[in-house]
């Protein structure tokens, strides 16, 4: 969709002006693709009242125009009303109503014919779910996508490269730098899957239930049509509800498209820990990496370099986590036949796809993209570690190699010279305490 433009004129009527004036909350419209959604929405509709003999042709095009100008997002400026408003999203679908009208001209009402076979009830929830379903689609996946071959990249590069592995931030039995990369490209694989999972959940909309979910004053095929004209439009799988009572009573699809994207916060919060993690230093710190150099770090330490789109990533993940904990409690207002927190929802559901898509594309271009590998620091620490001693446990047993440890710790020399010391043989050290074997024995 395009950027918006400013119009010239105040296209809104008496409804849009109260709510302006009974919402000054927080300065903050609503999402503007939720307000291009009722357009498309309002534009399908239109076009399917005329198909259906409900409302006069040239009006519908008329109708139909303005819509797809509020669609295309030339005219976000013409929903001033602040997200923070009637829980039904009722004064965005009134602000939508009169700003059509108002562009199609003489005789078109904007209840009787813009807002026909419809209602806030069901018209706004289904553009917050259809929003987020496009955005998810356009945006999120490809940007998740991205940031998944980038790692898998780093996987392949860094296969050879033997270290230390690391739990309870402890040295642990040897891996490589490749595998862990892997690793990380595998939680947003994952991640991908658990998003994509809600799809077909979140693009079953309430549209035809009007006010309650009964489908008053609209026509049996009205909503199917427009259903499936806006598929046809998009390209989007836009679905019946499961039932009519459910789908208008309760916003349970956008609860669990944010718990998704709460899931991929989590796994790009421990992804970009490790990374900066790996990347400190340079020299007191571990160093198995070295992070692209993107800024100064210090406007007193000069030389110093922080590992800024980590950090970055982190932040974000913390919105997102914030911003799936508000909804959630909004999930839980729907009180009978409505839900009352959907402009809530749908700001912080879109926040985050919004947050976590261009996170994403960047935390790939402007930092996975350009890692490099401090193989020499990687193997020394191989080599230092003591937990190596795990794979002579099927030559000496536990206790023994336990002893070796302890010894090699205590006197500060290798597992090697304090095991062959005690007895085993070079034979045994050489096929034990292979790094490279040990960090992949089934290879």
């Amino acid at each position: 969709m395009s950027d918006s433009t400013t119009s010239s004129r105040e296209l809104w009527g008496g409804e849009t002006r109260k709510a302006i004036e009974n919402f000054p909350v927080s300065g903050e419209p609503i999402p503007a693709s939720v307000a291009r959604w009722l357009g498309r929405i309002k534009g399908a509709a239109a076009h399917v009242n005329a198909e259906l003999g409900l409302l006069d042709a040239a009006k519908a095009e008329r109708i139909g125009a303005a819509a797809d100008q509020i669609a295309r997002g030339e005219l976000d400026d013409q929903f001033p009303i602040d997200v923070f408003q009637t829980g039904s999203g009722t004064s965005s679908n009134m602000n939508a109503n009169e700003v059509i009208a108002s562009l199609a001209g003489e005789g078109v009402h904007p209840n009787d014919d813009v807002n026909m076979g419809q209602s806030s009830n069901d018209v706004f929830p289904s553009a917050v779910h259809l929003a987020a379903l496009d955005e998810i689609v356009n945006d999120l996946l490809p940007s998740l996508t991205v940031l998944a071959v980038s790692l898998e990249a780093k996987a392949v590069e860094f296969d050879d490269v033997v270290k230390s592995g690391r739990t309870h931030w402890m040295d642990a039995v040897p891996v490589t730098l490749g595998q862990e990369f892997g690793g990380y490209a595998a939680q947003v694989r994952e991640g991908i899957a658990r998003v994509e999972s809600t799809l077909g959940r979140l693009g079953k909309i309430p549209l035809g239930g009007t006010a309650v979910g009964t489908g008053l004053n609209t026509h049996p095929e009205f909503a199917a049509k427009v259903r499936a004209r806006l598929s046809a439009e998009t390209g989007l799988t836009i679905s019946a509800p499961a039932d009519a009572f459910e789908s208008q009573a309760a916003r349970d699809g956008l609860v669990e498209a944010s718990g998704a994207l709460k899931t991929v916060a989590v796994s790009l919060t421990k992804i970009a820990n490790d990374l900066r993690f790996l990347g400190s230093g340079p020299r007191a710190g571990l160093s198995e990496i070295f992070l692209p150099e993107l800024q100064k770090g210090s406007s007193i330490m000069p030389g110093k370099v922080n590992p800024v789109m980590p950090e970055v990533v982190t932040q974000v993940a913390a919105q997102v986590i914030g911003n799936d904990a508000a909804i959630a409690i909004g999930g839980m207002q729907g009180h009978f036949e409505l839900n009352v927190f959907i402009p809530l929802m749908a700001r912080n559901l879109l926040d985050s796809v919004k947050l976590l898509a261009s996170s994403s594309r960047l935390f790939a271009e402007k930092c996975v993209d350009g890692i490099e590998a401090n193989r020499e620091q990687c193997e020394t620490y191989a080599e230092l570690t003591l937990s190596a001693a795990t794979a002579l446990n099927p030559y000496i047993g536990y206790d023994a190699a336990a002893e070796i440890v302890k010894e090699a710790s205590h006197s500060k020399r290798s597992l090697r010279e304090v095991a062959r010391e005690k007895g085993v043989s070079d034979e045994i050290l050489d096929k034990a305490l292979d790094f490279r074997a040990m960090a992949k024995p089934r290879g």
